[in-house]
């Protein structure tokens, strides 16, 4: 057979060498060996498949089994708390004193500064307001003991498991089961940082965008089990100018509706071309080069009809925030890691105006006094209506770790905090926690971030929660937290708070990384989420089984702190900076 032969596929459908030369086989006897050469990298492939499975299966972390007679179902059938959206830390035993509650029931001075979320329950930092099935506490696993299945687990597997990518598969399994609700589509997103660009446009193109914030003040920090991370997706319409996607128009209408939730005037941007966008972007009168964004009437580009609504995103904003497992680097350094405990996704399908609004928020205040149990509606695979404006549906782990939808009741526990206290902005957190302006768009970054102040008093945020909750959580029982930040006599050292950033505060050491890893994997093995998510190994003794509502939580100097989730990012020694695109 001639070396000088190369294959071509024949229209009739079989492989023949050519071209023919003196050495040439006869076609029959050709056919032959080419089927054999085939058939033997068919069977070869086969093997190879079944090695690289084997060894894949070989490398897999173990995780102890669970009897499936031991395992929560999971079901839409029926609702096993009625009062799921009551978040497991209103049952903290505050000693009368230590006031945790303070960060999400507020009252505002609108003759300061108006605001649109009008729920106004602050009196229930230093009151009990629950119905007769809320006086129970149902997050029985914050009562387990998983010391045992800690030892059961190696640091090795617990450290592979984390590092596994249970996000890439979700998008293929909701196909395969003709989901009809939203589908993941940004590329790479298990990756982290490394799917963004430095100032947090998807590399893939998706145009989702990240942010840099800070986490929210107590279960949302590392050392309390979790990492995460936001990102945010404004309608075509404000990506593009005359049809054709435009960086600069899409990062000055996402900073709009920065300012517009957080009610500022101005916030930096990196140098743009007015005359390109036609588009006033600093509103000084004239098109030129702006380094700065004006909060006017109207966005731009392709959304220049549009108007700024106070306080609320644009209709069509999409949010995906990651919620994952503790990631450590090669150097045990605190990382976010490829593995995710829960994907949540919010999509606001209405701008309501604000005398709506008002009603609704009314409504919600009246049913709580009577003590009603909350309902919210189910749209289908779209996930539960919040009844403000927005569509919320989480994807949270199933038995062998893959992403699935969360059930009604999975779902129950997102819709408290995003539609039923009084301190959010358009029902969400993050945004109004972003670092302002420039520096704050690209993947969130803890360290040589300070404890900026909340926009409502002085004082670095952490500084002052850990003076009111009396410990790194609202539990009270994160004896790491309590070791670094806390004298003997149960006093904040002041100072050596003050001398860290927020990477330092609120991150966990490697070993308790590891074991709050483990702990978690004891729910996820059990699926017994709708008993609570909270990653504890020591049964809880700061928190109640029933609540006595005739003793009041909270001591009268304890009962009210004034606070905002917004930040003030110009307080000294808070200012942070990225590079330009």
């Amino acid at each position: 057979m001639c070396l000088r032969c190369h294959v071509e596929a024949m229209s009739d459908g079989y492989l023949t060498l050519c071209p023919p030369g003196p050495r040439a086989m006869p076609s029959t006897s050709l056919r032959t060996l080419v089927r054999i050469i085939a058939a033997a990298s068919l069977l070869g492939a086969v093997a190879y498949a079944g090695y690289a499975l084997a060894l894949r299966s070989a490398r897999r972390p173990t995780l102890p089994e669970v009897p499936l007679a031991q395992r929560k179902p999971v079901t839409d059938e029926r609702i096993y708390n009625d009062e799921a959206s009551v978040p497991p830390q209103c049952y903290t035993k505050t000693e009368g004193r230590h006031n945790v509650c303070y960060t999400c029931h507020q009252i505002y001075d609108r003759s300061v500064q108006d605001r649109l979320n009008r729920l106004d329950d602050g009196a229930l930092q230093g009151e009990y307001a629950f119905s007769e099935v809320g006086v129970t506490n149902h997050w029985s696993n914050l009562f387990v003991d998983r010391r045992q299945w800690l030892a059961s687990i190696s640091d090795r597997d617990i450290r592979a498991y984390v590092d596994g990518d249970n996000y890439s598969p979700l998008a293929g399994r909701l196909r395969e089961r003709g989901w009809k609700g939203f589908v993941p589509d940004l590329g790479r997103y298990e990756a982290g940082a490394s799917a963004f660009d430095a100032q947090g446009l998807a590399r893939d193109g998706s145009h989702w965008v990240a942010f840099n914030y800070k986490p929210f003040p107590g279960t949302f920090w590392p050392t309390n089990g979790s990492t995460d991370d936001v990102v945010v997706r404004l309608p075509r319409a404000f990506r593009e100018v005359r049809g054709q996607f435009s960086r600069d128009v899409y990062f000055v209408n996402l900073t709009l509706v920065e300012l517009g939730i957080k009610n500022l005037e101005r916030a930096s941007i990196w140098p743009v071309d007015e005359r390109q966008l036609e588009f006033d972007v600093d509103g000084d009168g004239a098109l030129s080069t702006a380094t700065e964004v004006r909060r006017g009437s109207h966005y731009a580009g392709d959304a220049r009809e549009i108007a700024l609504a106070f306080e609320q995103f644009p209709q069509g904003t999409e949010l995906m925030h990651s919620v994952r497992y503790v990631g450590l680097d090669e150097h045990d350094q605190v990382t976010i890691p490829r593995r995710m405990k829960e994907l949540r996704y919010m999509r606001k399908v209405n701008v309501l105006p604000r005398h709506v609004l008002e009603n609704r928020y009314a409504k919600e205040r009246k049913e709580k006094l009577l003590g009603g149990l909350p309902r919210f509606l189910q749209r289908g695979d779209e996930g539960l209506d919040n009844k403000l404006g927005w569509f919320v549906q989480g994807f949270i782990e199933d038995y062998d770790g893959e992403l699935r939808p969360q059930s009604y009741e999975e779902n129950m526990q997102c819709m408290g905090c995003h539609s039923a206290i009084g301190t959010t902005i358009d029902s969400t957190f993050s945004l109004a926690r972003k670092v302002t302006g420039a520096p704050g768009w690209g993947y969130i970054n803890l360290r040589g971030m300070a404890d900026a102040p909340s926009v409502s008093e002085s004082g670095g945020e952490i500084l002052n929660y850990l003076r009111r909750a009396g410990g790194g959580s609202e539990f009270r029982e994160n004896p790491e937290m309590a070791e670094r930040w806390f004298r003997a006599d149960g006093s904040v050292d002041e100072a050596k708070v003050r001398a860290a950033d927020v990477y330092m505060l609120v991150a966990p050491s490697a070993r308790r990384a590891l074991d709050l890893n483990k702990a978690y994997t004891h729910i996820v093995r059990h699926q017994s989420f709708i008993d609570g998510r909270d990653a504890s190994w020591v049964p809880a003794r700061n928190v109640y089984r029933d609540i006595d509502e005739s003793v009041a939580p909270l001591e009268g100097q304890h009962r009210r702190y004034g606070w905002d989730l917004r930040l003030d990012w110009r307080a000294p020694g808070t200012q942070t900076s990225r590079a330009l695109p």
